[in-house]
């Protein structure tokens, strides 16, 4: 179980609640710093003017609001910006976003009262999931529509994904046994003034993008090991006169993988000798895609390194506006659910992963024209040529799939369009800039599964399993077992299908 609010949330715990099932806790201590705050927020907003508790919101905050209504306002503000479009999005995602949320309340800076943050530890627990739509966050006011609906949901309303299935909320809490908030001071502009739908969303891109990063090292090793290329491109040496952090653990983690092959070759076994050829057949250096690796995934590596840290220092911040502290005895009116952090980083994922899928469609590439490699059937064809044509249909898919990663890489950071009568007249975009990243992330799952079956049948022509690195091996067998060699033509649709679901699903096992 991981116990929130005694410390601060790390990546590793977000991915067991998300991916393996443990449930949260709540420090008790740092429950009752909720509860001080929320009584301090009680008391200390009798007779003043306070945004959000006894005003309008937004370019609407010159209007007081009656002690009378102020509940209401509340209500008022969570139905009407409950008003996202589009798909809800995927229960991970939503997950992702509830633990964000839960974190933030968990700082004790927002006046909330206790039970809101009961009742949301509760529902991440029994995978009670909002429906939350893509399209209506900006991302400067923080994730405002998102996070309405799951206010929405906090207060008994609106529907709910339980058990995989679409249901409105009050039947699955009667189900349960749950019992939804009330309105203190200020829930509901506490719940959607924040950065938890783009930072949760950005905790489930980090987790997946390193996946991907990781069996890109994988399977760029193993072309690398089929097609026989020399191994001084990955050497220490050589590597180590570039001063970059990612480049050198990229290529020390495929010394790693391909440490016991018996295909690599060394250079000076072939060349660093006497030689009277004029023409070789052989390339002296190969082509970029198998010989720049480290200096292209490396940048990748240090990207989501950097890109981990700031999301997660998001999680484990206050997003909120105003920020009440009871420390100090006062309130703080400030702008930090500005989403700026997680939408720069965002997008730069977004171009790390894009260009990731572009080397895994290079080396695909390079696999399937013969006139390149001069070692394969074109197509990867082990049929007959003309009558029988291999990978040649899916690889149509998979340059198509990374052209629309190419398209989406462009940056929402640099997107922003004013609105809310102007009174948010620079906005982050955030959301939208992670959901964008999830969709390049997805997409270049589907282009490694393709890579993976190619390198496959590369590895069966050759019959050369016996010669692989203990690792490669390792990978052949178990993906083989899922893809089984094929000759005769036959829809792969459902083949490429079933190794991107292995490929979420399972953690590339090489240190990096």
């Amino acid at each position: 179980m991981v116990v929130l609010g005694s410390k601060e949330l790390s990546l590793e715990e977000v991915h067991r609640i998300l991916f393996n099932g443990e449930e949260l806790s709540l420090d008790t201590a740092a429950l009752q710093q909720v509860e001080e705050n929320f009584k301090f927020l009680q008391q200390f907003s009798a007779r003043k003017l306070i945004y959000g508790i006894n005003t309008g919101f937004g370019p609407m905050a010159q209007y007081r609001i009656s002690e009378s209504d102020t509940h209401q306002l509340q209500y008022n503000l969570i139905r009407s910006h409950s008003s996202g479009a589009g798909n809800y999005l995927n229960p991970v995602l939503t997950k992702g976003l509830m633990i964000a949320r839960l974190s933030s309340f968990m700082q004790a800076h927002s006046g909330v009262h206790p039970e809101l943050v009961i009742l949301l530890k509760d529902l991440i627990n029994k995978n009670v999931f909002p429906c939350v739509y893509e399209h209506g966050g900006v991302g400067a006011s923080g994730d405002l529509v998102q996070l309405a609906h799951l206010a929405l949901v906090l207060i008994g309303e609106g529907e709910v994904v339980y058990e995989g299935e679409l249901r409105p909320t009050a039947e699955v809490y009667a189900a349960l046994g749950i019992k939804p908030i009330g309105v203190h001071v200020r829930e509901g502009l506490a719940v959607i003034n924040g950065t938890s739908t783009m930072t949760g969303i950005g905790l489930v891109n980090i987790i997946q993008a390193k996946k991907l990063l990781g069996w890109s090292l994988i399977l760029s090793s193993m072309i690398n090991e089929i097609v026989e290329a020399f191994d001084d491109h990955l050497s220490a040496e050589l590597n180590a006169v570039k001063k970059h952090a990612g480049q050198n653990k990229v290529a020390a983690a495929m010394r790693d993988i391909l440490k016991d092959s018996k295909m690599v070759r060394h250079r000076p076994d072939h060349f660093y000798k006497e030689l009277e050829e004029e023409i070789f057949k052989d390339k002296v250096q190969e082509y970029y895609s198998l010989r720049c690796v480290p200096q292209v995934l490396g940048p990748v590596y240090d990207t989501l390194a950097h890109a981990e840290q700031i999301v997660v220092q998001e999680l484990n911040s206050v997003s909120d506006n105003p920020v009440v502290d009871h420390h100090q005895q006062n309130v703080f009116h400030g702008g930090n659910f500005h989403g700026d952090y997680i939408s720069l980083e965002m997008d730069k994922v977004k171009i790390a992963i894009t260009k990731l899928s572009m080397l895994s469609e290079r080396q695909l590439n390079y696999l399937m024209n013969d006139k390149l490699n001069h070692k394969f059937p074109p197509f990867m064809n082990l049929g007959k040529l003309g009558l029988n044509f291999g990978m040649q249909g899916i690889q149509f898919t998979a340059t198509s799939t990374v052209a629309e990663n190419q398209t989406l890489s462009f940056p929402m950071y640099v997107h922003s369009i004013p609105n809310n009568n102007d009174n948010q007249d620079i906005v982050s975009m955030g959301t939208n800039a992670a959901l964008l990243t999830h969709k390049v992330i997805e997409n270049t799952f589907e282009v490694l599964a393709i890579q993976v079956m190619t390198m496959l049948q590369a590895v069966d022509y050759l019959n050369c399993q016996d010669k692989l690195s203990s690792f490669s091996h390792l990978i052949y067998q178990e993906v083989r077992a899922i893809f089984p060699k094929f000759i005769q033509d036959s829809p792969k649709y459902k083949d490429a299908k079933r190794i991107k679901e292995y490929l979420m699903q399972h953690e590339p096992k090489v240190k990096i």
